[in-house]
């Protein structure tokens, strides 16, 4: 089974994110894992704005990037320019993908204007989602959209 890590700065917002997707688009047929470089607890407003599109991860932990310098990955994938630079390097030397996404933790405005930062995050997230799936597993690609 291939082994995927996700990591962004806090591992709270968007890695949460793209791990949610990711196991539903290879129906839980990858060994997904998602860590930050400083991280912090999960945000709520993650929670329920994946909730929204059916997908519960109201059971995630938050886990340091440090934690998995010895797993043999296949994939890590960085979502933020902070990760990219600060990302440890790994001694299986896995294939690295980076993506640049907006922090959804760090939006402000009324509550409105804050949901609806996270959903337009969270929608691009499961499009990369859905790209890198079917770019690198399309015998396990589900469409589901």
């Amino acid at each position: 089974m291939k082994k995927i890590l996700v990591v962004c700065t806090g591992n709270s917002c968007r890695s949460q994110m793209a791990e949610g997707y990711l196991r539903k688009y290879s129906k839980n047929n990858l060994d997904l894992y998602s860590a930050g470089i400083s991280p912090d607890k999960i945000n709520q407003n993650t929670i329920d704005t994946m909730f929204l599109d059916g997908i519960d991860i109201s059971n995630h932990t938050s886990n340091n990037v440090l934690e998995y310098l010895d797993y043999k990955f296949d994939f890590v994938i960085t979502l933020c320019n902070n990760a990219k630079l600060n990302c440890p390097s790994f001694a299986y030397n896995p294939k690295i993908i980076h993506r640049n996404f907006l922090d959804p933790y760090n939006s402000q405005g009324n509550d409105i204007q804050i949901k609806s930062v996270y959903m337009n995050v969270r929608e691009e997230i499961k499009l990369f989602c859905q790209e890198f799936i079917s770019s690198n597993f399309k015998d396990l690609y589900i469409n589901e959209f």
